[in-house]
């Protein structure tokens, strides 16, 4: 049974993971957010813990003993990661799965209809910053560049980095479902960067 860390329980796709965790695991759960009064826990399988990732010593209590770290945060990307990979090596704990956004590597194909150019550095940046950072640590991790969130089916490719963008859109539960394959397979993706999109 392995022992699981979704901080950002409560964002969308925080949320999706968490669900699929709970239907398709017997993992343990420990729920990380600004705001976990908004759960409503099973609590025979899970914890929340309300705390920012900015506090080293809040990020620390939810990462210590975990297996496994998922991210979906939105904002100060840059910062954040600095903070993860900094706690994570503090605590010991490796492998971490975060979700960036497509477009980082400009690797978006023109028959999607969509160039780089339409993304301003300015909404990229902070994205591929964390990419960067995480890529330079010594954890285990695989970065997930998801397209445009629908709320369909699961259904998806992945792509490796330095391989153009396979498609626009990416149903929320896609992500989730992937995400619980990293967790179950120990060498799935490891110190990789992968594209998601609708198969």
């Amino acid at each position: 049974m392995k022992n699981i860390l979704i901080i950002r329980a409560t964002g969308s796709i925080g949320n999706a993971v968490r669900q699929m965790f709970l239907r398709k695991t017997d993992a343990q759960l420990t729920l990380f957010s600004r705001r976990v009064n908004r759960l409503k826990l099973n609590t025979s399988r899970e914890k929340a813990i309300s705390g920012s990732v900015t506090d080293d010593t809040e990020l620390a209590l939810a990462v210590k003993s975990q297996d496994f770290v998922f991210v979906a945060l939105s904002g100060d990307m840059k910062t954040f990661a600095e903070h993860i990979v900094k706690v994570m090596d503090q605590e010991n704990v490796q492998r971490l799965v975060f979700i960036t956004t497509m477009g980082i590597y400009q690797e978006i194909p023109s028959w999607l209809g969509d160039s780089p150019e339409p993304y301003s550095n300015s909404i990229l940046r902070p994205f591929r910053e964390a990419a960067d950072l995480i890529e330079q640590s010594d954890l285990n991790y695989t970065i997930v560049r998801p397209g445009w969130y629908t709320n369909g089916p699961v259904n998806y490719e992945i792509t490796q980095k330095g391989e153009p963008f396979g498609g626009h859109d990416v149903s929320r539960n896609s992500i989730a479902d992937y995400v619980v394959k990293l967790s179950e397979n120990n060498t799935l993706d490891n110190r990789s960067s992968v594209g998601i999109n609708e198969g």
